[in-house]
């Protein structure tokens, strides 16, 4: 390792990152109003992003976004590796141009940007691929999945792209996530104390994927769900870890038979964060429940409650509500983020602006993760994290 690679991992890399979600002089409408409020939507190009979709697995997420909704967007080509999803998603989509993969689709010139919806240890391969070819990149979580080294790899690639990059996390614009960060940056939390993150996903069976890569994962190896609602309010950084695992006794992770030589289904952070605040991550797929994901804000100003409500010195808050959408983009699954998210990433190309949610904060929501699946392993020792700034 190089000395500036040393560097780059103690102090973080590149400029500093300001969160960003423009406001583009949309009417505030909740988006479940938006067949209603639609009208008020207004063009800021009429331009149409040529767009690529890959990947049709178990989520389908690349048609459950909601880009062959948008004005802006055409669906030019589409790609899965199964024959049969690959058709079926040409059909959801109504897009006749099929490729066999998404490193045989990248080759295409026509297309500008594209959507990657394939198993998350392949996310950021693909991405750096598709940077590579030329193409803006919008990707489903997480953005690097357990190997830190990719992260480094995956920023240069961006760097060197100048292409937007752009990771969907859909706890950034859930409505409580989204009305927090508006509060904290109108200063009704001052400096942040203490936050929460909770992914709950019980699966007592597991769930179908690509190769199996589901099987036996390691609950934070997938915690951007829970992150966000730090790392998404404030723009920050968690600086240091110590985490707990909890052996599970679900079939698929007894013993630690799987892939991953993993036995944890549910595992419990506590994060250090660059502004001083103490944080509790946690992701629980063995414990029965009804599926969450949520956060909680304390700062010495103020705080957002499990009521989804804010208490504290600021009387008169800032407007919280999200972006109204284009006609006919559905604000789709996890809380209506879908197709705020689409939208969001689509306008940043038509705009050529950073997206809120850029390669610096998809990657600090992604690593703590992975250094805490490490401090599980060595009894919830401290680690420290790397960051992006």
């Amino acid at each position: 390792m190089n000395t500036r690679r040393k560097f780059i991992r103690n102090f973080g890399v590149g400029l500093a990152s300001i969160p960003f979600l423009s406001d583009l002089g949309f009417a505030n409408t909740h988006p479940k109003d938006i067949d209603i409020f639609g009208d008020l939507w207004q063009a800021s190009s009429e331009r149409k992003v040529k767009v690529g979709l890959v990947g049709y697995g178990f989520s389908k997420f690349s048609a459950d976004f909601g880009f062959q909704n948008h004005p802006n967007v055409e669906i030019v080509a589409v790609s899965d590796i199964i024959p049969e999803r690959c058709d079926a998603l040409s059909q959801h989509v109504k897009c006749p141009k099929k490729y066999p993969s998404l490193e045989e689709l990248v080759k295409d010139d026509s297309i500008e940007a594209v959507f990657i919806a394939t198993d998350a240890p392949s996310h950021a391969r693909h991405a750096i691929l598709a940077l590579q070819h030329g193409k803006h990149v919008a990707v489903a979580v997480p953005a690097v999945f357990d190997n830190v080294e990719e992260a480094y790899e995956l920023k240069e690639a961006v760097d060197k792209s100048g292409k937007i990059y752009m990771m969907f996390e859909t706890s950034c614009y859930r409505e409580d996530l989204y009305a927090m960060r508006k509060i904290y940056e109108a200063g009704g939390f001052g400096n942040i104390v203490y936050s929460e993150g909770e992914y709950l996903h019980f699966k007592p069976e597991g769930l179908p994927s690509y190769k199996g890569w589901r099987d036996g994962l390691p609950p934070m190896y997938y915690l951007t769900h829970a992150t966000a609602y730090h790392i998404g309010v404030t723009g920050g950084y968690f600086k240091e870890v110590s985490c707990f695992g909890r052996p599970s006794t679900m079939n698929y992770l007894k013993d630690g038979n799987n892939r991953y030589n993993n036995s944890f289904g549910t595992q419990v952070a506590i994060f250090t964060a660059d502004d001083g605040a103490l944080s509790r991550m946690m992701y629980s797929n063995d414990s029965a429940g009804p599926f969450a994901e949520e956060g909680r804000i304390r700062g010495e100003k103020g705080a957002y409650s499990r009521a989804k409500k804010y208490s504290g010195e600021m009387k008169e808050l800032p407007d919280t509500q999200r972006p109204n959408l284009p006609p006919g983009v559905p604000p789709g699954g996890h809380g209506g983020s879908h197709g705020q998210l689409t939208h969001d990433f689509i306008t940043c190309i038509l705009e050529n602006r950073k997206p809120w949610i850029d390669i610096n904060l998809s990657l600090n929501m992604s690593i703590p993760g992975i250094i805490a699946h490490q401090s599980s392993l060595q009894n919830a020792k401290i680690l420290p994290i790397p960051y992006f700034i």
